[in-house]
């Protein structure tokens, strides 16, 4: 909406305006106007780009249930057994474009306090990777899960039998965006 406001009024406002003002709509607005992979920091606010992801399919389910982000962070414990992803490596793995690794290294602290809350979003993320996803992981607080494919055929086959297990009420399939050919 601040883009189009931008563009409709004739503002001439650079991204980084447009993106110190998203954050007082939103911590994820910033990312939104920014576009792209990044790397947020802080509530998702402080943003460093990042060469494009791979392009790869990608699987999108979410069950029937509602997460309370507020929830999960109040309800947070980090400590030192808590597994946390390796963000150095990943993001040498996008630098390098290596999806293998991309997809061993991701990972959600997040998913220590909602999983147990909710264990169908474990359920999604088994189902997904026995349908042949080669990551599956929940999307920041939940309760959308997300699985990356290494091709179409696979995810689409994965997509199918996601619908018939009836862990989620709504089911995507699409790929990620980066402006590589």
């Amino acid at each position: 909406m601040l883009y189009g406001m931008n563009q409709l009024f004739g503002l001439k406002l650079k991204r980084k305006d447009l993106m110190e003002r998203g954050v007082q709509i939103g911590a994820d607005v910033p990312y939104c106007i920014m576009r792209g992979t990044a790397l947020a920091e802080g509530i998702g606010e402080k943003l460093s780009s990042l060469p494009p992801m791979v392009k790869c399919p990608v699987l999108i389910a979410k069950p029937a249930v509602s997460v309370s982000t507020k929830f999960v962070y109040q309800n947070l414990k980090l400590n030192e057994q808590t597994p946390h992803p390796d963000i150095d490596a990943l993001i040498t793995d996008i630098r390098n474009s290596d999806f293998d690794n991309i997809c061993a290294d991701m990972g959600n602290v997040l998913e220590t306090v909602t999983i147990p809350n909710y264990p169908v979003i474990a359920q999604i993320k088994e189902q997904m990777l026995k349908s042949g996803a080669k990551a599956s992981m929940m999307s920041g607080s939940g309760p959308t899960v997300f699985g990356l494919f290494g091709d179409e055929e696979t995810a689409r086959r994965a997509r199918a039998e996601m619908k018939a297990s009836g862990l989620a009420k709504q089911v995507y399939l699409t790929s990620i965006y980066n402006n590589r050919r």
